[in-house]
C-alpha cells in the first residue's frame, strides 16, 4: 500500500503543471517556489516559444538539475546532484521540504523573450536576480519590490520600458546592486518612501545607457556605501549636486546627459574628463574647463529665475481654478462626483492618482507606493498584500489583475460608492490607487485576524471552541453586514458571500470583505467569480441562466454560509473522503429521516440541553429557507437578521449587548 501511494503521488506531481496537488501549499517552501517557477515564472520569462535552458523546469527532471537556479537548505547545504541515486534526490518529499529554500535564480544570456513575472516578488527567499543580456520586454513589475529578500538584481541589457517603479526601493537596506544598464526605461528616478534612505548595503547602482530624465537624483547622494554609480547616455539635466562628492565612489559615469553648471570637487585626479564628457556646453569646473567669471547672471540662473515666476504664476491659476470650482461643489453631491470622476480620468500623468476616503486620510501616495508588502492570497482577479508603511503602521492592498476591471468612469463610479460604506460589519475601504499604466489598488484597513473558513475547517493548536453562541454572533454580524448593503440608497450586492471572505476578529465579531468588487469587473472576471462560488457550493441555481449577482442570490449564499456554521461541513459537490457535500441536500435526507439532530456539529452542541429553545432549530429553518430554488420565496436580509436576533442563545444574550467593547470588557467567552 505504501509503494502504490507513492506512485500515486509521483503520477499528481507529474501533472502539477495543470493540476497541482492538494498538498503542495504554501505552507512548504519548496512547494510554493516550485509552483511559482513552473505556472507563472516560466511561462512569462520564455514567452511564446519553447526556451531550451528553461525546459529543464519539469517535474520529471531532478530539482537540482533545473537550468539557472540555486537551492539552499535552511543550515545552509546547497541542494547538489552529487548523488542522484541517493533517496533525498530522488524523493518527491524533496520538492515539499519546507527547509528547502531558492536563493537564486541566474539565466544570463538564455535567450529569453518574455515578460517580468509579478511573481518573481513571491520569492520569499530570493536573493540574487540575474537575467541580463536577454530579449525581456514590458515593464519592471511594482511587485519585485515587495521581496522580502532580493539583495542583487541584473537586468541590463535587455529592452525593459516604461518607469522604475518607486516600490524597488523597499529593498533598499537589503540591496547591494541593482543594475539596469541598456533597457529603455524613462522618466525620473522615484524617491525612496522614507526621506532619509541611506541604503546602507547598496554598493553598485548602474542606470546607465536608458531615457530617463529630470534633475540629478540628489538622494543617491545619500547612498554612503556606494563604490559605482552610472548615469551616463541619459537624458538628466540641471546641476550635479556637491554633496554627490562626499561619497567615496571608485567609479562614476555621468557622460552624454544635459548637466550643466559647475561640478563639485572630486579632487584633482579622481575623475577623468570622460566621466563628464557629452553634457551641456555650460558645464564646468575640473577635469572640464574652468568657468567663466562673468559676475552677472548665468543661463542656469536665469532659467531659474523664470521657471520660478511661471510655477508661482501656475501656482496662483490653480488655487483660483480651486476656488471657483470649490463654489461649485456646493450644489449637490451629484455635480461632486462628476467633476471628481473627470479630474482622476485626467491624472494619467507623475505616479498616478491616489483617491482618499473616510479613514485614509493620512495615507498619501508614497505611502501607499512604497509600501513593504508581503502577499497573503491570490485570486482569480488580483492579488492581496500586507503592506508595512514608512511609519510602521500596516495596510491591506488588494492589486487587481490587469485588464480585469471595467473601464475609468464605469470602475471609478462604483470604487466611490464602495468608499462610502461604513458598517461595523464589513471592511472599509480606505483608498483607491490608479497608476499611470493602468493598474489598480484597492487600500484597506489591515486586521490580523482568521477567516470563518479557518475558523470552522482547520484543526490546529490554540483554536478557540466555536460553540453555539460564538457562531450566532458571526452569523449574526453577516446577516447585518448584508443587510446593510442590501439596504442602501442605491443598493451594493455583495456578490461573492463565502466563509472565506468573511474575517473574524479575537471578540468573534465578523467582517465581510470583497463586497461589490464584481460590479467593477469586467463580465469575463465577473464570471470567475461567480464561477468559484459554484465550485464552492455558494452559486444559487438561477446564476446558471443569468450571470448577474443580486440581493437575492446573496441570501442563498448566506444560507449555505449558516448551514456550513451549523453543520461543521465545507458546502460543494465535489469534495473528496465526504467532506464537501450539498448541505441543504444532506439537510433534507435527515428531515425525511428524522435524524435532523444529527447534523449539527458535534462542538456547536456542547452544553446544549435543548436546541429548539437555544433557537438552533430555528436557525436550521432560517438557513434551509434562503436556499429555497425559486428565489422569490426567500426572505431579505432584513428579515433573517430579524429572525436570528428573535432566536439568540439564551445564555448568552450579553454577548450583545451594548455594553460590549473591543477591549475584553462585557461577557467573557
Amino acid at each position: 500500500m505504501a509503494l502504490q501511494r507513492v506512485l500515486s503521488l509521483y503520477i499528481a506531481f507529474c501533472v502539477a503543471f495543470t493540476s497541482w496537488p492538494e498538498g503542495f501549499t504554501s505552507s512548504s517552501a519548496a512547494a510554493s517556489d516550485v509552483q511559482l517557477l513552473l505556472q507563472n515564472i516560466k511561462p512569462s520569462l520564455q514567452g511564446s516559444t519553447e526556451n531550451l535552458l528553461l525546459s529543464s523546469w519539469n517535474t520529471s527532471v531532478p530539482l537540482c538539475q533545473w537550468r539557472g537556479l540555486k537551492w539552499v537548505f535552511t543550515n545552509g547545504t546547497s541542494l547538489l546532484c552529487s548523488d542522484l541515486s541517493s533517496p533525498q534526490w530522488t524523493s518527491l518529499s524533496l520538492y515539499r521540504n519546507p527547509s528547502l529554500h531558492l536563493v537564486s535564480l541566474q539565466l544570463p544570456s538564455a535567450n529569453l523573450s518574455g515578460t517580468l513575472p509579478r511573481e518573481l516578488g513571491e520569492l520569499s527567499t530570493l536573493q540574487s536576480l540575474y537575467l541580463g543580456v536577454n530579449a525581456l520586454h514590458g515593464t519592471i513589475p511594482l511587485e519585485l519590490g515587495y521581496s522580502s529578500s532580493l539583495s542583487d538584481i541584473e537586468l541590463s541589457s535587455n529592452i525593459l520600458s516604461g518607469t522604475l517603479p518607486t516600490s524597488i526601493w523597499n529593498l533598499c537596506e537589503k540591496l547591494v546592486s541593482l543594475k539596469i544598464h541598456g533597457n529603455a526605461l524613462s522618466g525620473s528616478l522615484p524617491n525612496p518612501a522614507l526621506p532619509d534612505a541611506t541604503c546602507k548595503s547598496l554598493q553598485f547602482l548602474d542606470f546607465g545607457k536608458n531615457m530617463f530624465s529630470g534633475d540629478f537624483p540628489v538622494f543617491i547622494t545619500r547612498f554612503n556605501g556606494l563604490k559605482e554609480l552610472d548615469l551616463g547616455d541619459n537624458n538628466f539635466s540641471g546641476p550635479v549636486p556637491d554633496t554627490l562628492a562626499a561619497l567615496k565612489l571608485e567609479k562614476l559615469n555621468l557622460s552624454h546627459n544635459n548637466f550643466s553648471g559647475v561640478l563639485p570637487n572630486f579632487g584633482e585626479s579622481k575623475f577623468g574628463v570622460d566621466v563628464f564628457e557629452g553634457n551641456n556646453p555650460t558645464l564646468c569646473g575640473h577635469p572640464l574647463g574652468p568657468c567663466s567669471g562673468n559676475s552677472g547672471l548665468s543661463p542656469g540662473a536665469i532659467a531659474g529665475i523664470v521657471i520660478g515666476l511661471m510655477t508661482a504664476l501656475v501656482v496662483v491659476a490653480s488655487l483660483l481654478i480651486g476656488y471657483f470650482q470649490g463654489k461649485k461643489r456646493k450644489h449637490g453631491d451629484e455635480e461632486e462626483d462628476e467633476f471628481e470622476e473627470a479630474e482622476d480620468e485626467e491624472a494619467g500623468c507623475g505616479e498616478g492618482k491616489l483617491i482618499l476616503f473616510q479613514g485614509g486620510e493620512h495615507l498619501t501616495l508614497e505611502d501607499v507606493l512604497n509600501a513593504t508588502g508581503q502577499v497573503m492570497e491570490k485570486t482569480s482577479y488580483g492579488t492581496i498584500y500586507k503592506a508595512k508603511l514608512a511609519d510602521g503602521g500596516t495596510i491591506a492592498l488588494r492589486l487587481l489583475r490587469e485588464g480585469s476591471c471595467k473601464d475609468g468612469s464605469t470602475c471609478l463610479t462604483v470604487i466611490r460608492q464602495l468608499g462610502r460604506v461604513r458598517h461595523e460589519n464589513l471592511i472599509p475601504l480606505r483608498a483607491f490607487y490608479q497608476g499611470k499604466r493602468g493598474e489598480k489598488l484597492l487600500i484597506y484597513d489591515y486586521l490580523p485576524n482568521r477567516n470563518l473558513h479557518e475558523l470552522l475547517h482547520e484543526s490546529r493548536v490554540g483554536k478557540p471552541v466555536l460553540n453555539w453562541a460564538r457562531r450566532h454572533k458571526i452569523a449574526l454580524g453577516i446577516a447585518r453586514g448584508l443587510a446593510h448593503l442590501h439596504g442602501l440608497e442605491t443598493p451594493i450586492t455583495h456578490g461573492n458571500v463565502r466563509s472565506k471572505t468573511v474575517l473574524v476578529d479575537e471578540f468573534f465579531v465578523a467582517r465581510l470583505t470583497e463586497f461589490g468588487l464584481d460590479k467593477i469587473m469586467i463580465p469575463a472576471v465577473a464570471d470567475e467569480i461567480v464561477s468559484v462560488a459554484k465550485a464552492e457550493g455558494y452559486k444559487a441555481p438561477e446564476l446558471q441562466r443569468m450571470k448577474k449577482c443580486n440581493s437575492r442570490t446573496d441570501v442563498y449564499a448566506f444560507g449555505i454560509l449558516l448551514l456550513e456554521i451549523l453543520l461543521g461541513k465545507k458546502p460543494g459537490k465535489n469534495g473528496r473522503n465526504g467532506d464537501n457535500v450539498d448541505l441543504p441536500a444532506l439537510v433534507k435526507v435527515a428531515v425525511l429521516e428524522e435524524t435532523t439532530m444529527e447534523v449539527f456539529d458535534v462542538e456547536l452542541l456542547k452544553g446544549i440541553r435543548n436546541p429548539m429553545e437555544e433557537g438552533l432549530v430555528q436557525a436550521l429553518r432560517l438557513a434551509m429557507g434562503c436556499c429555497a430554488p425559486v428565489a422569490t420565496v426567500r426572505p431579505s436580509m432584513d428579515e433573517v437578521v430579524r429572525q436570528l436576533e428573535e432566536n439568540r442563545p439564551r445564555n448568552r444574550s450579553a454577548l450583545y449587548s451594548p455594553a460590549e467593547t473591543r477591549s475584553g470588557s462585557g461577557t467573557p467567552f
